[in-house]
């Protein structure tokens, strides 16, 4: 073989090396480009780069165009929120239910074993891969009236509930409020039309949904967690790198300190006067209702019950002396 030759043929293998590891990634971003997510995810396309990946990110404004185009291929990986991820992963999808995770040192643990070798075969699923999770903070209830301020004044509410989340219309089930469908492009315009009366959601969620409009003079944000919302990465791994997933789940762990520092930044930035207080006596029925729909949840296997266990771990390890600890049922 000639020197000119074996140049040009080496330089094909490598263009073919090259281009078997160039990957799209899908981003849901409520605020596109401009948005926190997608600025981790710039920075995740450049560390990826020492895993063999060469990543190309499109930022969505959709999530559910976004999880559907990964899903007909058209992206080799996606980054959305847990909730919509539990169908291609009810393990890490789970990480996310009713009052599962109370506060962000629970968040923090159990988001954090995500990383872990040890849970990494529940992150392969079906032809699909969990490389990463990550946080977008505590969900919490938006009412449009501050006498909305215990379950029994719930009842008969319309309470804005996502069209792809069982779990949630469940919940709203079980405090006799009216669900009214709902998506993430509609949540926030039908808050602030008055279409709806309550919905669930993460600090992030309040500026780009514009929610003081709806909240106004008279509403308010209770100040209760009743969820904890991921963010995942899945990928087709066969488009990736052999090894890559664990590389790219221990980078994404990493992360978790910023990504709580960011939901600690934006939750501070909402005006004080737009929080209310949860009544102490109404907190233990809140706790209780939310157990009593993971459980519902867990037997439909909607939720994962490996990771109820795991849940369960964290918040006793936490409080032993809940009433749930001694109790064996999850």
């Amino acid at each position: 073989m000639t020197t000119p030759f074996k140049f040009f043929a080496g330089a094909a293998l490598l263009t073919l090396a090259t281009s078997s590891y160039a990957q799209k990634v899908c981003v849901f971003d409520p605020l596109g480009t401009q948005g926190d997510i997608y600025s981790m995810m710039k920075d995740y396309a450049l560390a990826a780069k020492q895993w063999g990946a060469d990543i190309t990110l499109k930022p969505y404004t959709d999530e559910r165009i976004a999880a559907e185009d990964f899903k007909a291929g058209q992206c080799d990986g996606v980054s959305i929120t847990g909730v919509r991820a539990r169908q291609f992963n009810n393990f890490t999808g789970s990480i996310d239910a009713a009052g599962g995770l109370p506060n962000n040192n629970a968040a923090k643990a159990v988001i954090s074993l995500m990383a872990s070798p040890k849970v990494a075969p529940y992150m392969l699923n079906k032809g699909y891969e969990v490389v990463g999770v990550s946080t977008l903070g505590s969900v919490y209830i938006v009412v449009n009236d501050r006498s909305i301020n215990s379950l029994l004044k719930v009842m008969g509410k319309r309470f804005g509930v996502l069209d792809y989340d069982k779990a949630e219309e469940i919940l709203v089930q079980k405090v006799g409020a009216q669900a009214v469908s709902v998506d993430l492009t509609s949540i926030g315009g039908k808050f602030n039309n008055g279409q709806v009366d309550v919905i669930a959601v993460p600090a992030m969620a309040f500026k780009p949904l514009e929610l003081s409009k709806g909240i106004g003079s008279k509403g308010a944000i209770v100040r209760f967690p009743v969820a904890h919302v991921t963010s995942d990465i899945l990928i087709r791994p066969s488009r990736f790198p052999d090894g890559y997933g664990q590389k790219s789940r221990t980078w994404v762990a990493e992360q978790l300190d910023r990504q709580l520092a960011t939901v600690a930044r934006v939750e501070k930035s909402i005006e004080p006067r737009y929080w209310m207080d949860l009544p102490a006596n109404d907190k233990a029925g809140y706790v209780k209702i939310l157990r009593e729909a993971r459980l519902s949840l867990a037997r439909d296997d909607v939720y994962n019950k490996k990771m109820m266990s795991i849940l369960k771990k964290v918040r006793c390890g936490q409080e032993p002396t809940n009433f749930e600890c001694t109790l064996t049922d999850e």
